[in-house]
């Protein structure tokens, strides 16, 4: 290739990220080298890693997850036993007994996509799950490859996802092709979902694309948002009168702290609706180990449950080249099987209690403190790890960020004056007048006191300088 242009072109189409991790990195390298700035390191909110926030790895997990590594630790009296135990589970589900093999199918381990299938019936009442239904994925791979099949070469495919989106879904759909159709949820009321926006953003879409599927995220990612059954059935219904696929986003499933809420899923809902829904709508639900509990985002693993989809159609999933990563199968193993009472690390393994606990107390006190700062005001979360706080600028400080968007300039300038590193809206589709910024709350409450601390002097500063 001797110029960009020979490049393909569903390449180069693909929209680029803020990215604002990169300049963060760059601001972290010039402190380590002694450069004087106001603060002494930098603060990374701008996604769901609890890690990069500094809440610790859950210790049941990493132990197994070494020992699997380097099963000659197996002999150390260090470890307990149900580590033990679970070590040599795992590794009998590996070929050859090693992580250092490939997965017997290109769809994951089997006794880990049965492992998977029994959560799944546990967690929905009983409702039965498939193992063969079951796909295991590094991250984005499968999910991508779903998107993939909804793509026809001789026309442009869509696909309706909420307005604001996960701030990852535009550059999945760019790369397979698929135009993203928004449906705007609601702020006022929450971030709730319109049945009247679904019908409008629809018929809308067919002036230039056929739709053939919608994504929903529940909890809502960046939102935070919780679905009641009542919002799940129209929207089951609603696909199933238009004939659309539904992609059903569940990471967060695991993080409702929203009073009087309670996480339902889609296939749960599906499936108590009777048997014209529960046999005849096609529908893809995903999760993953990224998810607030585990928050092993980094190990990139997670699974899809196909419901409904076509044999000939689930054929092209299940015989995509490459396999899954082993580690990141061995983790959603813990996942969706961990520790039981009266094993020898229960009791530690309960103290994910709490990281729950200062998930739900962090999204409160945020939540009030940003809703007492003039020109800003936020939606309380009932779910996931993130607000997203909407910005109410003065008209001249608008002005002033033209040459970049608004929410781009004030969470750069925030990075640069403060250390702190949040993610503009305009990266879940914000970019007209409504400027918001997004950020993570599972972190220690001592660094979001400091991040807290730090956005409000950053913010009324630029407020009266407008002044």
């Amino acid at each position: 290739m001797s110029s960009v242009q020979e490049v393909n072109p569903r390449v180069r189409g693909i929209r680029d990220p803020v990215n604002l991790q990169n300049l963060a990195a760059q601001i972290s390298h010039q402190i380590a080298q002694g450069e004087q700035k106001a603060f002494t390191k930098v603060i990374d909110l701008s996604s769901c890693d609890p890690h990069r926030t500094g809440m610790p790895p859950i210790s049941f997990v990493r132990q197994v997850l070494s020992l699997c590594c380097y099963p000659e630790l197996l002999k150390e009296d260090s470890f307990p036993l149900d580590v033990k135990q679970k070590t040599q589970k795992l590794l009998e589900a590996c070929n050859g007994g090693s992580i250092g093999s490939y997965s017997s199918s290109t769809v994951g381990l089997p006794p880990i996509q049965r492992s998977v299938a029994e959560f799944l019936t546990r967690r929905d009442g009983g409702i039965n799950s498939n193992p063969e239904d079951i796909i295991l994925s590094s991250g984005s791979q499968k999910t991508l490859m779903m998107i993939r099949l909804l793509s026809r070469e001789d026309g442009q495919d869509g696909v309706l996802a909420p307005l604001p989106f996960p701030h990852t879904l535009p550059m999945l759909l760019d790369e397979v092709g698929v135009e993203l159709v928004p449906y705007r949820l609601t702020e006022e009321r929450g971030w709730a979902l319109d049945l009247e926006e679904l019908h409008r953003a629809l018929m809308t879409a067919r002036r230039q694309c056929d739709p053939r599927a919608i994504y929903v995220s529940n909890p809502g990612n960046p939102t935070g948002h919780v679905q009641d059954r009542e919002t799940i059935e129209k929207i089951i219904h609603f696909a199933a009168s238009e004939r659309l696929v539904l992609l059903v986003e569940e990471v967060y499933q695991d993080s409702v702290f929203g009073q009087d809420k309670k996480f339902l899923s889609y296939k749960k809902v599906l499936f108590e609706m009777g048997v014209s829904y529960s046999e005849t709508v096609e529908m893809v639900s995903f999760h993953s180990i990224s998810t607030a509990t585990m928050g092993e985002c980094g190990l990139r693993g997670g699974y899809m449950e196909l419901i409904n989809l076509d044999p000939a159609v689930k054929k092209f999933l299940f015989h995509a080249p490459g396999s899954p990563s082993i580690l990141p199968q061995l983790a959603m193993e813990i996942m969706v099987n961990p520790p039981a009472p009266g094993d020898a690390s229960y009791e530690k393994y309960t103290q994910i209690l709490l990281r729950a606990e200062t998930l739900s107390q962090n999204a409160g006190r945020a939540c009030k403190l940003l809703n007492s700062l003039p020109g800003m005001s936020c939606q309380p979360a009932m779910g996931g790890v993130f607000l997203y706080p909407r910005l109410h600028l003065p008209a001249e400080i608008i002005e002033e960020m033209l040459r970049l968007s608004a929410d781009v300039l004030y969470c750069r300038r925030l990075l640069e004056e403060e250390g702190i590193c949040l993610g503009p809206g305009c990266e879940n589709g914000h970019n007209d007048e409504n400027f918001h910024i997004r950020f993570c709350v599972l972190a220690p409450p001592a660094v979001l006191e400091d991040v807290l601390t730090r956005l409000c002097s950053f913010h009324r500063h630029l407020l009266n300088r407008s002044d």
